[in-house]
């Protein structure tokens, strides 16, 4: 029955978007869009609403129609904009972009907010995350880690805002931790911490230990093993499998970095982040290599950067696509429903979608992400799973 179940999903998905006549109805479907027009993110709110026109075009029903509004990136601005939306019949908005913004919006009634970020800490009742959250990334962490039997995995989380999301993830994924460690960011103490879960010195102190005994000893080959024992930076090995860096960009780079002075090496235990929107600055990075990470799927995310260059003559975001993709799935749930009023009803009920990002599954409004796995090694991002 499942199986019949997503069959039947991806077929409308192909149906809406290849012939989108071949369904309708009568009903308007307004959509709100809360986006920056004005401030520092004008321009990336002026791509989310290029690629939802790009989205309304290919949907291609008279029934549809969206009305994109200014925040300001204030969440004053943001409530004044929702209420204007409210006022001219939408019962579901895309946006906000940034978190900060929610902040007012339970004072907008009877409207859903699908807004663009990733956190699911704290949120109105009336707001549904769609980003890739931290739930979703952590349920494809842990089918790589069943798959390949790790045993022991740590996670090094850096001492930031999202820090609780990270928590909250790994009890709802259910992901075996072995053990989880929150860093300071700061270089200096960083490296210490790391020193401290590696059991570093005490590795290091071992090498120093054996080369003195072996000196001490009467073999005959003691030379050659003083040797190779000074090519060595320890002995001794780390007592996990794999480790998860909930890291970014520089950052990332430099608690690998440590683990690479502490000799954990890449190519002896499993190096594993988050999602990283195929950082190309990491394909460079051969010391570091190889890394782990689940993501989008990167044919999907390339096919839809093409269209969309070819069509406005520059290059999106990663959050031009999940909006694009957030309108064909308002319409998908429209056509599912007759009666607009109560839209809330279907972001409870189980509906599974299948969007240039990837599938989508909805339920007690949550929204979640199958992704794909990736590795980055050989100046290549290969996908895993």
């Amino acid at each position: 029955m499942l199986k019949f179940f997503k069959i039947f999903v991806l077929t409308l998905f192909l149906i809406f978007f290849k012939n989108p006549l071949a369904y309708s109805t009568d009903q308007k479907i307004i959509v709100g869009l809360l986006v920056p027009l004005s401030g520092d993110n004008k321009n990336l709110g002026e791509l989310i609403v290029k690629s939802t026109r790009m989205a309304l075009k290919e949907i291609d029903s008279n029934n549809l129609e969206i009305y994109p509004k200014d925040t300001a990136s204030d969440p004053n601005k943001t409530l004044r904009s929702a209420l204007e939306l409210k006022k001219l019949g939408a019962k579901v908005i895309i946006g906000p972009v940034f978190f900060d913004n929610l902040i007012y919006l339970n004072e907008v009634d009877d409207v859903i907010f699908l807004s663009l970020t990733n956190k699911t800490s704290n949120l109105p009742k009336n707001i549904i995350s769609s980003g890739v959250n931290s739930v979703s990334q952590l349920n494809t962490i842990k089918k790589f880690v069943e798959n390949n039997e790790i045993k022991k995995t740590i996670f090094l989380t850096p001492d930031l805002d999202y820090k609780e999301e990270i928590k909250k993830a790994i009890n709802k994924s259910k992901i075996k931790v072995y053990k989880h460690y929150v860093y300071n960011t700061e270089p200096t103490k960083l490296t210490k911490q790391i020193e401290e879960i590696t059991n570093y010195k005490i590795r290091k102190q071992n090498l120093a230990d054996e080369i003195k005994r072996i000196e001490k000893s009467d073999l005959e080959d003691k030379e050659k093993r003083i040797e190779r024992l000074k090519k060595k930076y320890t002995i001794g090995n780390v007592n996990f499998d794999s480790v998860v860096i909930s890291d970014f960009d520089e950052s990332l780079k430099s608690v690998i970095t440590s683990l690479l002075y502490t000799d954990v090496s890449p190519k002896k235990k499993y190096f594993i982040t988050l999602n990283q929107w195929f950082d190309e600055s990491l394909l460079s990075e051969k010391i570091i290599q190889p890394i782990y990470f689940p993501s989008i799927n990167r044919k999907n995310l390339d096919d839809f950067n093409n269209k969309f260059n070819k069509t406005y003559n520059k290059m999106p975001n990663h959050l031009s696509l999940l909006a694009y993709d957030l309108l064909g799935l308002i319409y998908f749930l429209s056509l599912k429903k007759s009666d607009l009023t109560n839209i809330n009803d279907l972001f409870k009920k189980k509906n599974s979608f299948k969007g240039k990002i990837g599938i989508f599954d909805i339920q007690n409004n949550q929204i979640y992400h199958r992704l794909n796995f990736y590795k980055i090694e050989n100046n290549n991002f290969k996908k895993i799973f």
